[in-house]
This record gives structure tokens, C-alpha cells and sequence, in this order.
């Protein structure tokens, strides 16, 4: 007899569906055959679900079993098809009537036992069951939270096999598993760092709220030890809270790279990678042989912090050109081309010189002017291109350090961050960017007037600072982020100054 069972792959961070077809016959020798562009995860599912169905008291057939999974032109990756193999043969031995199959779409990775054990992808599984109008997805237990974010469908997670064919035979009466969006985003959104933990650094924080409401790269130099990474880990805590939409989107990079806990929902805090400066590129941008989202991806709508920039070989450090610009990472294969979103604030931090303590007053350098130059080349121009800040993170006096003054927390922070963004919004929501970090030049002309000072202060500093071509149009987006954190329409002279600041490591003034 033959069975439908529908299931999904997951190829980048969307799923697609996947019909398994079940046909089992008693004509010539006890045969396993599985077709349809299986990898080695899939085809070896059929010793875990003989095993499984065996252990459940289910006598396999010894037949000749042949199972299509369709459209045979997608290659099909890890272990979800167990469970929908294992109903398709169930039902096509007629254990279970095969009507309720057409209503559902299954996914789940079987253990020797028969219990369900947690996949990958559950929530876009559920996106792609919803989308096809279907009445509801079956999934492991520890899936469920994750998958039932996804309103107007039931998703039902299962401990083992046998509530599985309960249920489609009609003699369970489970319910689809609930989750309140409110309370899981509200449980969710909490940050353990708060800025009020750092002690002094006034000057790199004013520079890390302007990176934040602008969503501008930024780059800290400073001396080992002077709070750089400490300063780092509090970025995504004054960044504008992650709107529902974002945090699915988030969420669907994570469930597809099997990062999320199980039984976690929804992740609605903004993502904070730091890779080791030894990663290699694919693990920076995404792909290998099984394409698998990348740090950059994983950062999405969050934060990418780079320790040690120079420290990273070159060419790891040249693939983020194209997110940086873009927002995005296509990767290419012979079969087909991934997209993985990939839109961030990244945040580099570097020591001034080889030994750290350039400019230092209480330690002395011990680098040549070569060394010095020779270790801030490593960072490539194109990619310093794409950074609009630039700031010292001096040392912190011990005066700092022992006083009791905590400074502002990062809620605080954060509201004026959010208010300078909604201007933003405001602003571009023609434009189809949210940030003036991605303004074009087209862009430049048409928002960033000058008042008559700003533009004096401006050509002086451009004559006086030898400031570069990109440096100009870099001082331009900084100065209109805080012309928006001023609650100002036009940029001032002021906020001109303050803008000229952030550009320490310019090329013009080496």
C-alpha cells in the first residue's frame, strides 16, 4: 500500500516542503530502498526507525519498502524525516487511517526507544505549515515553545512514537501546545550587563550611545585592560527593543544553527557575537559543506564584536565587505544560492600598537614607528571605509575606579537611544533604511543640511585635520545621529565638533 506523509527541510532559514512517500509490498525480497536525494543523516534513518517501531511493539515489515522523499531535485539534510518515514510506514500498513496525514506536517529525529528527540528549524517548519494553510505540525516536545509563536496554527509536541500514532488514530485527545507572545518576549528581552557596571570611560560611552542610535560601526583603541570588551558586552542593552518581527527573524538564524535552548521560545534580546580572532571565514560568513549560517548571521540585529582586530588574518576580515554593505550574505554552490540576513552593529576593538601601551602615560611603548605603522596596516582601508567611529579607550584612574559614582544605566540610555531612532524612522520610511548608518550619499545631500557654522567648523577641520573624502562623509552621519540625540532638526556646529572626534584612526592624520 502507499502513504503521504508531509514533512520539511530547512535550506538557509527557510523551510520547504518535503512529501514522503511510503510504498510497501510483498513482491520479492525484504528490500529498504530510499530515494529522492537523501544525504548519509537520512539514509541512515532507516536502522533508527526499525529499531524505534520494533521497540514499540511493532512488527516491521519484511517487505520490499521503498520511500520517496519529493521534489528529488532538493537534497535532503539531517535526521527530522525519522518520524514521517515512520508514520508512512505505519500507514501504509494501515495501522493508523492516512486522512489526518494530509492535515498535518511532521518533523522529528527518532531514538532507538521511540521517544522524539528535539531538530533543528522548528520554527520556520511551523512559518512554512502555516503558509501552506495546513491544520497543524507535529514536532518533538522541546520544539514545541519555539514553533507555537507562529500564530493561526496548532502545533503539537510529542514525547515518543506512540503518542504520535495515538493521535492519528484519534484516541488521544491531546491539545495543541499555547505560548502568550507578550510574557515570552517580555521573559526574554532581559540584559545581565548594564552600563552603570562601568566605571568612568564617560567620553567611549557617549561614543557607543551615538554608534547605537545611529547604528554606526565602531572602532575602540586602547591599552590591555582599559574596559574595552567590558564596554563592548553593554552595547545590545542600550540598543531600541527588538520589535516582534525582529526577534522571529533572530530567532529563525538561531533554531536553524541549533542554538536555541530547549524549550526556549522566542529570543528577544539583541544577539551578541564575539568570534576568537582565529576563526576561519567560513565561520565568520556562513556556509561549509552542510551550509550553516555564520557569526555574522547569528549577529543579526545585534552586535559583532571583534577583539583584537588586527589579530585576524586578512581575509577573514575581507568577507565582511559585502554584509557590512549590503545586510546580507549570499552564499553559492552548484546546486543553488543561500541567503542568510546578516544586519549589525559591528564593534572592533585593537590595541593603539603591537605591545598596547602607545600614547600610554603611566606605561612605556616599546614598538619602532614601523611596528606601530606595520600593525595598524593589517586593517585594510576598505574595511576602516565602513567604520564611522573611531575612539580612545584611555586607561581608568584608580580616582575612577574607587568612587561610588555607577554613572547611567543603560535603560536610561536606552530611551534616548530609542527616541533618536524613531526620528530616524520617521525620516526613511520612504527609503526603505531605519538608520542613518545606512544613508548613501544620495541620502547625505537630501537630510544632512549644515547650519553656516557647521559648515565653517567643517571645512576648517577638513583643511586643518588633512580629513579623507570618506572621513567627510563619515563626520556627515555621525554629526546628523547627534544632531537626533539633540532632539535637532539641523546639525550644528557642535554636534560637527563632536562628529570631527570620532575619527582617531583616520588615515589623513597618520
Amino acid at each position: 500500500m502507499l502513504s503521504r506523509v508531509l514533512s520539511a527541510c530547512v535550506y538557509g532559514i527557510d523551510a520547504h516542503l518535503v512529501e514522503v512517500e511510503v510504498d510497501i509490498t510483498s513482491k520479492g525480497l525484504p528490500h529498504f530502498s530510499m530515494v529522492g536525494l537523501p544525504d548519509t543523516a537520512v539514509k541512515e534513518s532507516k536502522d533508527r526507525i526499525r529499531a524505534a517501531l520494533k521497540n514499540i511493539g511493532f512488527n516491521f515489515p519484511l517487505k520490499q519498502i521503498t520511500v520517496n522523499l519529493a521534489p528529488a531535485d532538493l537534497k535532503k539534510e539531517g535526521s527530522s524525516f525519522d518520524l514521517p518515514i515512520a508514520i508512512g510506514i505505519v500507514a501504509a500498513e494501515e495501522v493508523i487511517p492516512t486522512n489526518p496525514l494530509n492535515d498535518y506536517l511532521l518533523a522529528g529525529e527518532l531514538s532507538l526507544d521511540g521517544k522524539i528527540k528535539p531538530i533543528r528549524g522548528a520554527l520556520p517548519i511551523a512559518i512554512e505549515a502555516k503558509r501552506l494553510g495546513l491544520k497543524g505540525v507535529i514536532l518533538p516536545e522541546d520544539n514545541a515553545a519555539e514553533a507555537a509563536v507562529v500564530n493561526g496554527i496548532d502545533i503539537f509536541g510529542m514525547n515518543g512514537l506512540p503518542d504520535v500514532i495515538e493521535f492519528l488514530s484519534g484516541i488521544s485527545g491531546k491539545r495543541p501546545f499555547e505560548i502568550d507572545i507578550n510574557t515570552a518576549m517580555k521573559e526574554s528581552s532581559l540584559y545581565e550587563d548594564d552600563f552603570s557596571d562601568v566605571k568612568g570611560q564617560e567620553y567611549a560611552k557617549r561614543a557607543l550611545e551615538v554608534a547605537a542610535a545611529g547604528s554606526h560601526n565602531m572602532l575602540m583603541i586602547g591599552p590591555p585592560g582599559s574596559g574595552k570588551t567590558m564596554l563592548a558586552k553593554r552595547i545590545p542593552s542600550i540598543l531600541p527593543p527588538m520589535t516582534f518581527d525582529e526577534a522571529l527573524e533572530t530567532t529563525k538564524i538561531h533554531s536553524v544553527a541549533g542554538l536555541l535552548k530547549n524549550g526556549q521560545s522566542l529570543l528577544a534580546t539583541r544577539p551578541f557575537r564575539t568570534p576568537h580572532h582565529t576563526v576561519s571565514d567560513i565561520a565568520l560568513i556562513g556556509g561549509g559543506q552542510t551550509p550553516r549560517p555564520g557569526e555574522v548571521s547569528l549577529a543579526h540585529h545585534g552586535v559583532l564584536f571583534l577583539d583584537e582586530l588586527p589579530e585576524f588574518k586578512r581575509n577573514v576580515l575581507e568577507v565582511l565587505r559585502q554584509p557590512l554593505e549590503n545586510g546580507f550574505v549570499t552564499i553559492s554552490r552548484a546546486i543553488a544560492s543561500i541567503t542568510y540576513p546578516a544586519q549589525f552593529v559591528l564593534v572592533a576593538a585593537m590595541n593603539p600598537c603591537p605591545c598596547g601601551y602607545f600614547g600610554d602615560s603611566k606605561h612605556q611603548c616599546t614598538c619602532t614607528p614601523r611596528m606601530i605603522s606595520r600593525y595598524r596596516s593589517r586593517v585594510s582601508g576598505p574595511l576602516l571605509d565602513r567604520i564611522d567611529i573611531h575612539t580612545d579607550v584611555p586607561a581608568v584612574p584608580y580616582k575612577e575606579l574607587s568612587n561610588d559614582y555607577a554613572g547611567e544605566k543603560s535603560e536610561v540610555i536606552r530611551q534616548r537611544v530609542t527616541e533618536a531612532r524613531e526620528r530616524q524612522l520617521k525620516r526613511f520610511k520612504d527609503d526603505k533604511i531605519f538608520a542613518n548608518g545606512q544613508m548613501k550619499t544620495r541620502h547625505i545631500k537630501k537630510y544632512c543640511k549644515l547650519t553656516e557654522d557647521a559648515h565653517s567648523l567643517l571645512d576648517t577641520a577638513m583643511q586643518k585635520l588633512a580629513l579623507s573624502a570618506r572621513a567627510y562623509t563619515r563626520v556627515l552621519k555621525v554629526s546628523r545621529t547627534i544632531a537626533d540625540l539633540d532632539n535637532s532638526d539641523e546639525i550644528r556646529g557642535y554636534h560637527v565638533s563632536e562628529a570631527i572626534q570620532y575619527r582617531t584612526l583616520d588615515r589623513g592624520q597618520s
